[in-house]
């Protein structure tokens, strides 16, 4: 029997067979969890790095310690204007250009 190197030599099938093909509803509600736990596993790294607690990051940008909580796990998304601040309270910028 071949040894399993456990290379995956195509992402996207195996996202395929899981989630649905591209496109799907079940595919792309996928993909946003997905973006939504990237963007919280950032936050959570700035505001590590940045040694802040939950709730000073919370104090600065008038939330609270428990939505930050939240944001960090994942659970929920900010709104537009909560995530700048948080980007902002955090050192971070964001460079919107077009492509």
């Amino acid at each position: 029997m071949p040894a399993n190197n456990h290379k995956i030599e195509d992402y996207d099938l195996v996202l395929d067979a899981k989630y649905g093909k591209e496109g799907t509803p079940q595919r792309r509600l996928f993909e946003e969890e997905a973006k939504a736990f990237y963007a919280s596993q950032i936050l959570l790294q700035a505001r590590k790095e940045a040694k802040m607690t939950q709730s000073e990051l919370a104090e600065r940008t008038g939330t609270t310690k428990s939505y930050i909580s939240k944001i960090e796990n994942g659970m929920i998304e900010p709104g537009v204007g909560l995530f700048f601040r948080l980007i902002s309270s955090l050192g971070l910028r964001i460079d919107i250009f077009k492509s």
